[in-house]
């Protein structure tokens, strides 16, 4: 690659012209490689590594990476030289698609609205709900995270997330997930559209309500003409187990926002499931069949995608094999981890798991732990990630709202060989944090770069 005759490295080129931040982040953290393949949980990279994905994309990967399957339904759209994306034409593979999402969620739920990103599908929920409710107020969860445009952070409480942006939404309210006395007084004073609300809290540290709660919750709606909506961008498509986590909970939502895992994380696609009064509220006369749309929203690609990675997780039965070797990684995970003084417990269903640590009863352990939470909040969290990336080639992350949680989510055709990996692999770096200074003078090393950069 040139410019203006000057030859640039690719890794230079992003440096300059995207993000420089983020490559230094990485660097820093020492998780700057190359990948030169990736296919199914495994990553290789260009000085022949072989890297575990238990990330996967922040649950993008549910069907593992790049599935042949996947890659030769979007090879054949291709080479069918269709139409894409004309926007005068009745897009028949976006009929389909629907028509599947809305069998595979059940219940009541019965139009779609696609779009690109999951953020995009949050900013459609707040449209539709208000011109179906005809109010303004919109509730949601304490740690809750539901994306980064400005009608989604409107409804997250974390101000690293919102600093610096401005004025975003008014009449928003935040109330603590998995208490149902806030929700009940909030949503009495009918001024709520909708109540956006994530079944299990991924960025907050996995955090699964009662099913007692998520019911409580829809009748209060119910009862007060608040729309019930579940952001199920990480939950859904099969990653807990069911095609939605709603239905470990027996709940019928009026709306639910899908995105990540739709596509198998080649081509970006999100949907908006509703109710047909819902839809009928926006798209109510001929002269509104175009008031809400997205350029690239039922493009041929993201469609064709999205329905080749339908049959992957339906055919191949992902969701009934997370259920079952969900359970088992979480019971071993227990076992080897509890003689640990820092671990605290295992959350999950599925594969979307969080293994939450805590400060320790030892005295030295806890002034070290202390010292590092001074430094950044993160930072214990963040060298378990970067150890066990350096030491046991293992790709995961702490969670965004609760850095004492680090996620375990796997692509679903992860193979128990993997799981029992990860599980002796996890196991080796905390019995380092125990019984070795290595791991805390490797963080002490860390803070130090990190003031110098």
């Amino acid at each position: 690659m040139a410019i203006g005759g000057v030859a640039l490295s690719t890794r230079s080129s992003y440096s300059d012209y995207v993000n420089p931040q983020w490559v230094r982040l990485l660097e820093l953290l020492q998780m700057n490689v190359k990948y030169e393949r990736c296919l199914g949980v495994e990553l290789f990279t260009a000085d022949g590594d072989r890297v575990l994905d238990f990330l996967s994309g922040y649950c993008v990967y549910n069907a593992g990476h790049n599935h042949p399957r996947i890659v030769a339904a979007l090879k054949d759209e291709l080479d069918r030289c269709g139409p894409s994306m004309l926007q005068s034409h009745v897009p028949e593979l976006a009929g389909e698609l629907a028509h599947r999402l809305c069998e595979a969620a059940a219940g009541p739920l019965s139009k779609v609205f696609f779009a690109s990103s999951g953020s995009e599908g949050v900013e459609a929920v707040i449209k539709f709900a208000r011109a179906h409710t005809r109010r303004s107020g919109l509730l949601y969860a304490k740690d809750a995270f539901h994306g980064l445009t400005c009608g989604a952070l409107s409804l997250m409480s974390n101000p690293f997330w919102t600093e610096g942006f401005g004025p975003l939404l008014p009449d928003t309210e935040s109330v603590p997930f998995g208490e149902i006395e806030p929700v009940a007084r909030q949503l009495a004073t009918r001024k709520f559209a909708a109540f956006i609300l994530e079944p299990i809290q991924s960025e907050g540290g996995i955090r699964i309500p009662t099913r007692a709660y998520l019911q409580d919750v829809q009748s209060l709606c119910r009862k007060y003409g608040t729309l019930f909506v579940l952001d199920e961008v990480q939950t859904g498509m099969y990653r807990t187990g069911p095609f939605l986590a709603a239905h470990h909970f027996d709940v019928q939502p009026d709306m639910v926002v899908l995105a990540k895992a739709m596509s198998g994380g080649l081509i970006p696609c999100a949907a908006v499931l509703m109710t047909d009064a819902i839809y009928q509220s926006v798209y109510g006369s001929l002269k509104r069949a175009i008031v809400h749309t997205s350029t690239y929203s039922e493009n041929g690609l993201a469609m064709r995608a999205a329905l080749a990675t339908l049959d992957v997780l339906q055919q191949e039965r992902l969701g009934e094999r997370a259920t079952a070797m969900g359970e088992d990684f979480r019971s071993k995970l227990r076992s080897r981890l509890s003689r640990y003084e820092m671990f605290k417990e295992v959350h999950g269903l599925g594969m979307l798991n969080g293994i939450e640590f805590q400060s320790p009863s030892r005295l030295a352990l806890r002034i070290s732990l202390e010292a590092f939470r001074a430094i950044h909040p993160g930072m214990f969290g963040q060298m378990l990630v970067m150890r066990l990336f350096r030491q046991e080639r293992v790709l995961t992350q702490i969670c965004g709202n609760n850095f004492m949680v680090l996620k375990a989510a796997p692509p679903l055709v992860v193979e128990q060989q993997q799981l029992d990996l990860f599980v002796d692999k996890i196991d080796r770096v905390l019995g380092e944090i125990h019984s070795s200074t290595a791991f805390w003078t490797d963080a002490l090393g860390l803070a130090r770069r990190a003031v110098n950069i």
